[in-house]
């Protein structure tokens, strides 16, 4: 029939032919959640320990100081608005107090559970990678399963095969056996087990999500007393720094664990080495005809000068962002922006206490001091 649209393991699939229900948490629900979270019983805990040694972590002067994942608690309270991270996609220092909306995927025979639960459970680790992307993270997208271990390890090497080697056209005859060995083998290993929801609606959901969503990341979540939660990253780009979570607490809720085997989502505290990667290729073309690209903007949050060659040759600037004016004290003390000394004028100004942001204009500086001040210090000495 015209117009009707077939599931293939080859061809991107619509969500309008996915069964599964989608339930959607808004941003109040997750404001909701942050402040439950903020207020659990058990603090102090292994987060706020992890958060206290990022505080203790000063940033260093140098030359990649702006361009490097970054996370920052210098001032104030543990609230989220005090905590601050560098966006990979616009090279941003933010807070991370900004909210999402959730869309979680689930069976009909799941439609008793309560998804908010689903979400808290992970909700520090969505955090951090809502934080760490400036746009494209206004919604987060979850998949829950009931996989056991084993079968959510075989389904991801099935999902990066298949994004890796048949996401943008025909591929060779091998490997279009491969797949179609490798779905076959995880359509019966679930129906055996009586997984929900099945495997072809699990891989066309997930396909679906990637090509009409484009999410940085989407998360696959098992609610199995002893599994733990997948996130599949679309591109290496999006990985957490190893620099920054190496020591990142398993996810455990026994503060004290540092066992692996315990964790309840799998987050990749050691970078690429232990991440869910879809595409590991920079220059690829994912995302369905999108590139990758990580830039670098002004920090205010509603500019999109990006500070780049292209930028620099066709003058596309703010006003004033070329005078390299001067905004408080000689010293800094509010905050001021000074010229990059390395660097020709029309590449920004960037903040001459912390080192760390970049402006088009002294005016775009002014208006983004309310909440650059809450993380603006000196940096240590290299």
């Amino acid at each position: 029939m015209p117009g009707r649209h077939y599931y293939s393991k080859f061809i991107p699939p619509s969500l309008s032919m996915s069964e599964l229900i989608c339930q959607k948490l808004d941003n109040d629900a997750t404001d909701l959640l942050i402040d439950k979270w903020l207020e659990r019983p058990h603090r102090p805990d292994a987060y706020y320990d992890w958060f206290q040694r990022i505080r203790e972590r000063r940033h260093v002067v140098n030359a990649n100081a702006r361009k490097e994942q970054i996370l920052l608690w210098n001032k104030g309270g543990f609230v989220p608005e005090n905590i601050f991270t560098r966006t990979v996609d616009t090279g941003r220092l933010i807070p991370l107090d900004r909210t999402w909306v959730t869309h979680v995927y689930h069976h009909k025979n799941m439609s008793r559970l309560n998804m908010m639960p689903v979400i808290f459970s992970m909700l520090p680790e969505l955090m951090l990678l809502r934080g760490m992307h400036d746009r494209g993270c206004d919604e987060i997208y979850v998949i829950v399963t009931d996989l056991k271990r084993p079968e959510m390890d075989e389904v991801t090497e099935y999902f990066k095969y298949v994004c890796q080697n048949a996401s943008n056209g025909p591929c060779k005859p091998s490997v279009e056996q491969k797949i179609n060995h490798d779905h076959m083998h995880l359509t019966h290993l679930l129906d055996g087990q009586r997984r929900t929801p099945c495997f072809p609606q699990l891989d066309l959901t997930l396909r679906a999500i990637m090509h009409e969503k484009r999410p940085p990341f989407i998360v696959l979540f098992s609610h199995q007393t002893m599994s733990y939660s997948q996130i599949l990253f679309a591109n290496s780009l999006f990985v957490p720094s190893k620099e920054v979570y190496h020591d990142f607490p398993s996810g455990c809720p026994n503060p004290g664990c540092t066992d692996n085997c315990c964790e309840l989502i799998r987050f990749p505290k050691k970078g690429l080495e232990t991440a869910s990667v879809l595409c590991h290729k920079r220059k690829v073309r994912y995302r369905y005809g999108r590139r990758v690209k990580a830039k670098e903007m002004c920090n205010w949050i509603d500019c999109h000068v990006c500070f780049s060659d292209d930028m620099a040759q066709s003058g596309h600037l703010c006003d004033g962002g070329s005078e390299g004016s001067v905004v408080g004290s000689s010293e800094g003390s509010e905050g001021s922006i000074v010229e990059e000394p390395s660097a020709p004028r029309i590449l920004g100004l960037v903040c001459s206490r912390c080192k760390l942001v970049k402006y088009c204009s002294p005016e775009h500086q002014r208006m983004d001091w309310e909440e650059h001040r809450r993380v603006c210090t000196k940096p240590v000495d290299a």
